[in-house]
């Protein structure tokens, strides 16, 4: 296939990626169709949460093209099996629930409760250790090829989300309501609190306090990206067309499981601020339009943006694939409620599978390449 020639883009121009667990290996098939089309393509402003931070900081210390990459990321997820990234324990399991749970309600005195994760997640840390050289953010921004890289987490001594930024000298800090961030050389430590979802994962120790997934409180996923200085924003979502044009349909049906409630809310950690967010600058950018130039209010500028969504569900793809899990996974997610037809969603999060996360890359690789007409229009715009 012929590449189209892009040019190289500005320092305008940034790639946010969202939070979603194995769901973001959607993420790395949109990117290596861009990547196929566009190869000398760079995105100097890259922000990450959760899953969507595993992605973006390969993509801040990777030594060579986007293409290249991408292919690396490709083979990272598609070899991903969940043995690989976390591991579940029954005898941790128990003891966490028993003492957490069951101590308080009989007494038990001395140490408060404390749940330090209901999964291990040492064997993410452990691949990522081996397949991450964070010296290449360094390279890369003496290259002059990236600006900055953003990772935000939440932090449970104040409940505020904290973006950590790793960039050239003179990339800005910012300080706003529940939201703040800080100038820091990223660290495997600051992957895997942007990741560490509560009560599921452990929570992560970064200087004198704990942090967990960035996304539980990121009332603003697109901020980080405009403070470094974006113009132009692409994102790459996990809520499909599909499901944005579905008319709900209230039905009264089986209470809900466990997992269930689980997939709700995981979409409300992952999904919702990112679609308000989107919301808003269209809506900003629409009263900026209808302002007379130089009247703008101080602070307030056109932010490009464009949102890439799947065109299939992703919790449907994950369907009827439960007995991918290793048997203790299997038998904790049977008893939420998991084996559900309707509790795929929250399967979908957690299924670390060859099969499904292949299935993920192949069908983001696909729309990238349906969607190529608008991604093509909107880079060219940006780099004029």
């Amino acid at each position: 296939m012929t590449s189209t020639p892009i040019p190289h883009g500005s320092r305008r121009l940034a790639l946010v990626l969202a939070g979603g667990g194995a769901r973001a290996a959607y993420e790395v098939g949109v990117l290596s169709a861009i990547a196929e089309r566009a190869p000398g393509l760079e995105f100097p402003i890259l922000t990450g949460v959760s899953a969507g931070a595993i992605n973006a900081v390969y993509l801040a210390a990777h030594a060579e093209t986007l293409s290249a990459a991408c292919g690396a990321l490709r083979d990272h997820w598609s070899h991903l099996v969940v043995d690989r990234v976390y591991r579940i324990q029954p005898w941790h399991l128990g003891r966490a629930l028993l003492r957490g749970v069951a101590g308080p309600l009989l007494g038990a005195r001395g140490e408060a409760a404390v749940v330090r994760g209901l999964m291990d997640m040492s064997p993410l840390r452990e691949s990522l250790a081996a397949r991450l050289d964070f010296g290449g953010i360094d390279a890369n921004i003496a290259s002059g090829r990236l600006h900055a890289v953003a990772l935000s987490a939440t932090s449970y001594a104040s409940g505020q989300t904290v973006t950590f930024v790793h960039g050239a000298s003179g990339v800005p800090t910012w300080r706003r309501a529940l939201r703040y961030a800080v100038r820091a050389r990223l660290t495997l430590d600051h992957v895997m609190a942007s990741a560490a979802l509560p009560i599921l994962f452990p929570a992560v120790r970064l200087g004198d306090a704990f942090y967990g997934d960035g996304s539980v409180r990121q009332t603003a996923p697109l901020a980080p990206a405009i403070h470094l200085g974006a113009r132009a924003i692409l994102v790459v979502t996990q809520r499909s067309e599909p499901e944005l044009a579905a008319s709900p349909v209230p039905t009264l049906g089986d209470y809900p499981t466990l997992a269930e409630v689980i997939g709700l809310l995981l979409h409300a950690i992952f999904l919702d601020a990112l679609e308000a967010d989107a919301e808003r600058i269209e809506r900003i950018n629409r009263t900026l339009a209808r302002v007379p130039a130089g009247a703008a209010p101080e602070g307030l500028r056109p932010v490009s943006l464009l949102m890439l969504r799947p065109s299939r569900d992703l919790g449907a793809l994950a369907a009827g694939s439960g007995a991918k899990l290793p048997p203790a996974v299997r038998w904790v997610v049977r008893r939420m409620g998991g084996h559900r037809t309707t509790a795929v969603d929250f399967l979908s999060y957690l299924l670390f599978d060859p099969a499904y996360t292949t299935a993920l890359i192949e069908l983001g690789y696909a729309d990238g390449r349906a969607e190529w007409p608008r991604i093509e229009q909107f880079l060219a715009a940006v780099a004029e």
